[in-house]
Protein backbone atom coordinates (compact mmCIF):
# COMPACT_ATOMS: atom_id res chain seq x y z
CA UNK A 1 0.00 0.00 0.00
CA UNK A 2 1.16 3.12 -0.73
CA UNK A 3 0.79 6.08 2.03
CA UNK A 4 -0.59 9.54 1.35
CA UNK A 5 -1.13 12.31 2.78
CA UNK A 6 -4.19 12.35 5.07
CA UNK A 7 -7.39 13.87 3.21
CA UNK A 8 -9.83 15.62 5.03
CA UNK A 9 -13.40 14.77 4.00
CA UNK A 10 -16.64 15.83 5.69
CA UNK A 11 -19.41 13.40 5.61
CA UNK A 12 -22.67 12.29 8.01
CA UNK A 13 -23.23 9.83 9.89
CA UNK A 14 -26.47 8.17 11.68
CA UNK A 15 -26.28 9.76 15.29
CA UNK A 16 -26.57 5.94 16.94
CA UNK A 17 -23.06 5.47 14.17
CA UNK A 18 -21.51 8.17 16.30
CA UNK A 19 -22.55 7.77 19.48
CA UNK A 20 -21.04 4.06 19.00
CA UNK A 21 -17.55 5.48 17.74
CA UNK A 22 -17.26 7.92 20.50
CA UNK A 23 -18.30 4.82 23.50
CA UNK A 24 -15.46 2.66 21.14
CA UNK A 25 -12.97 5.56 20.90
CA UNK A 26 -13.34 6.27 24.91
CA UNK A 27 -13.24 2.84 26.00
CA UNK A 28 -10.71 2.00 23.61
CA UNK A 29 -8.79 5.23 24.00
CA UNK A 30 -8.16 5.11 19.60
CA UNK A 31 -9.01 8.60 18.03
CA UNK A 32 -11.98 7.96 15.80
CA UNK A 33 -10.58 8.68 12.47
CA UNK A 34 -8.61 5.67 13.38
CA UNK A 35 -11.57 3.35 13.88
CA UNK A 36 -12.77 4.66 10.69
CA UNK A 37 -9.79 3.94 9.26
CA UNK A 38 -9.37 0.14 10.37
CA UNK A 39 -13.00 -0.21 9.38
CA UNK A 40 -13.11 0.98 6.04
CA UNK A 41 -9.95 -1.41 5.22
CA UNK A 42 -11.56 -4.42 6.94
CA UNK A 43 -15.15 -3.57 5.04
CA UNK A 44 -13.07 -2.96 1.37
CA UNK A 45 -10.87 -6.36 2.89
CA UNK A 46 -14.40 -8.37 2.45
CA UNK A 47 -15.52 -6.39 -0.57
CA UNK A 48 -12.97 -7.88 -2.32
CA UNK A 49 -13.35 -11.29 -1.17
CA UNK A 50 -16.64 -11.00 -2.24
CA UNK A 51 -15.54 -9.99 -5.87
CA UNK A 52 -13.19 -13.47 -5.94
CA UNK A 53 -15.76 -15.69 -4.78
CA UNK A 54 -17.94 -14.14 -7.37
CA UNK A 55 -15.44 -14.22 -10.22
CA UNK A 56 -14.61 -18.40 -9.44
CA UNK A 57 -18.39 -19.27 -8.92
CA UNK A 58 -18.46 -17.37 -12.52
CA UNK A 59 -15.63 -19.33 -13.83
CA UNK A 60 -17.22 -22.49 -12.03
CA UNK A 61 -19.99 -22.22 -14.87
CA UNK A 62 -17.75 -22.09 -17.91
CA UNK A 63 -17.32 -25.03 -19.21
CA UNK A 64 -14.54 -23.38 -21.47
CA UNK A 65 -12.38 -22.54 -18.13
CA UNK A 66 -13.69 -26.00 -16.53
CA UNK A 67 -11.80 -26.90 -19.77
CA UNK A 68 -8.56 -25.37 -19.78
CA UNK A 69 -8.21 -26.27 -15.69
CA UNK A 70 -8.92 -30.14 -15.99
CA UNK A 71 -6.23 -30.10 -18.62
CA UNK A 72 -3.71 -28.05 -16.41
CA UNK A 73 -4.23 -30.06 -13.75
CA UNK A 74 -3.57 -33.44 -15.43
CA UNK A 75 -0.67 -32.20 -16.84
CA UNK A 76 0.11 -31.16 -13.12
CA UNK A 77 0.05 -34.38 -11.96
CA UNK A 78 1.88 -36.08 -14.91
CA UNK A 79 4.58 -33.48 -13.62
CA UNK A 80 4.10 -35.15 -10.10
CA UNK A 81 4.09 -38.52 -11.37
CA UNK A 82 8.14 -37.75 -13.30
CA UNK A 83 9.48 -36.19 -9.99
Amino acid sequence: MIFMKPVTFTSTLPAEVWQALDVYAAKFKIPRNRIMEQALLAYFERLKQAEYTRSFKKAAGDPELNSMAEEGLEDYLKILDQE
